[in-house]
């Protein structure tokens, strides 16, 4: 079972548990969505494009391909996102740096791969946090 399995499996129970992963799961999805009053607010796109400033946009195309997802880490994902990112994603989801970086790093791959199953960025403002989860959860 992935991370991404058993996050949606805490999900699944009411969010209990999993250390902060259920959390982090819903952050991510309301990040990618421009929700949550994450910094940048641009959403999917504004990720894909710190992504591409920081030396990584082939990392995230593949993620948004429907080829393979090549991997990330944890200190890559750092650099990229930059520290007002980080903190608001900490804050989210009760996560220390270090553990809210491994997860990351192994969760967001996935969940940009999900919400572009065509290789295409949804519309602004076209990715609903709430379908997002439930399609998640239904699987």
């Amino acid at each position: 079972m992935g991370l991404l399995d058993s996050v949606i499996g805490a999900l699944g129970q009411g969010g209990q548990g999993g250390g902060g992963q259920a959390a982090l799961l819903q952050a991510v999805i309301g990040m990618l969505a421009g929700q949550g009053g994450a910094p940048g607010g641009g959403g999917l796109a504004d990720l894909v494009t710190r992504f591409q400033q920081g030396g990584l946009g082939d990392v995230m195309s593949s993620w948004v391909g429907t080829g393979q997802n090549m991997p990330v880490s944890a200190d890559q994902l750092g650099g990229v996102l930059g520290d007002d990112v980080l903190a608001h994603l900490t804050r989210s989801t009760g996560l220390s740096g270090g553990d809210l970086l491994g997860q990351l790093a192994q969760v967001l791959p996935q969940v940009v791969n999900h919400v572009t199953p065509d290789g295409q960025l949804p519309q602004a403002g076209g990715l609903d946090v709430g379908a997002v989860l439930g399609q998640l959860l239904g699987r």
